[in-house]
């Protein structure tokens, strides 16, 4: 009882602290994700090379992410142009260069530590930036629209778990995360496809096409990145990604199934303008 609890009031001010920063302006959500996005991006590092972690190396990696996330973070936010997203280029090439020059990693090390939170927690962060972006996103772009993002994916999170713990039977994906059912997986779809329908007939701001698209997307995304992650931690042999939201880990724990949903989400909304 006292573990549901504490789970609770932290899962509760994580809701208010994002929703809060969203609220807020988009400067306070860039720099919250600017926050989650190096803290994920250690974690992520930390899962890959336990036994290796070592400042000749966590360094120029953080220093990586946070040069590639602020330049995609700048330009979403209109402060630079947008040609200077070809800097991006620069930490993603830098693996073979930091590889040639390291005489204490491999290339395969070093390559593994930059990429996976280069692509799984840098871009996703910095691309959630870019829903505030009327030059990318159109009309939609805004708050409410990284507000329904994020709620799609804790009600898909919630009712898979309810669902899943009422009526499981089939294992989903037994090899990397045994808990997780078939019943649990349709749960949660049906609950965030119907939340989407409500929302689009309650609202003028999405239509009911893109509302059931951007559910089914982030629910079959989201639930992808969630057994991505579990992968991950299973190979590392750990329980949580980190314990930087006391109930329930690291900020991968949280942002798992966002981040792998978000650059999805994305390319679906440029897509469609």
């Amino acid at each position: 009882m006292k573990e549901l609890i504490k789970r609770t009031t932290y899962g509760f001010l994580f809701v208010v602290l994002i929703v809060g920063s969203i609220l807020l302006s988009k400067y306070a959500f860039a720099l919250l994700m600017l926050f989650v996005s190096l803290v994920g991006s250690y974690e992520m590092l930390n899962l890959q090379l336990q036994h290796k972690l070592k400042p000749a190396l966590s360094l120029p990696v953080m220093l990586s992410n946070l040069l590639f996330y602020a330049i995609l973070g700048l330009v979403a936010l209109n402060l630079i142009a947008v040609k200077f997203l070809v800097l991006t280029i620069l930490p993603i090439l830098l693996p073979f260069l930091h590889a040639l020059f390291s005489k204490s990693f491999t290339f395969s090390e070093i390559s593994v530590a930059y990429w996976p939170s280069l692509l799984l927690v840098s871009l996703p962060a910095s691309l959630l930036i870019f829903m505030y972006n009327h030059s990318f996103i159109g009309e939609m772009a805004g708050a409410q629209l990284i507000i329904s993002i994020l709620v799609m994916v804790w009600i898909n999170d919630v009712f898979a778990y309810l669902v899943g713990v009422s009526i499981g039977r089939h294992r989903l994906f037994e090899r990397i995360s045994p808990k997780k059912s078939w019943e649990g997986s349709i749960g949660g779809l049906v609950f965030t496809v119907v939340a989407a329908v409500l929302y689009s007939y309650f609202t003028d701001f999405i239509t009911l096409e893109i509302a059931i698209s951007l559910a089914v997307i982030i629910v079959l995304f989201g639930s992808l990145g969630d057994l991505i992650e579990s992968m991950i931690k299973r190979q590392a042999k750990v329980k949580d990604s980190g314990k930087i939201i006391p109930g329930h880990g690291g900020v991968l724990d949280r942002f798992d199934a966002t981040f792998y949903a978000v650059p999805f989400v994305f390319i679906y909304l440029i897509l469609i303008q």
